[in-house]
């Protein structure tokens, strides 16, 4: 699977990993319906440094189609919510 984090790039990653990302994805969830702003940060970031250290990142020059895109770690509490489906940021 591709990801895309928000200013950052694309990275290869396993599906494989996905069950462990989705556990970090529905903390971050619930601490924006919570209104959790700083364990919503602290998860978004561990949800990007996991998503780096799985990854394996693709040349700039190379532009695929991204399966999944994550916002970039500055990103506010609204910045994500509209980035949100039913099932968080990631699917599954």
């Amino acid at each position: 699977m591709i990801v895309r984090i928000m200013g950052e790039g694309q990275v290869m990653l396993a599906d494989s990993h996905l069950a462990e990302l989705n556990k970090l994805d529905d903390e971050l969830l619930a601490e924006m319906e919570s209104g959790d702003e700083s364990g919503f940060r602290r998860t978004l970031n561990a949800l990007l440094d996991r998503v780096r250290e799985l990854g394996e990142p693709l040349p700039d020059a190379a532009l695929e189609p991204s399966e999944l895109i994550l916002p970039a770690s500055g990103a506010t509490l609204e910045e994500v919510r509209e980035m949100l489906s039913e099932d968080g940021l990631i699917p599954g």
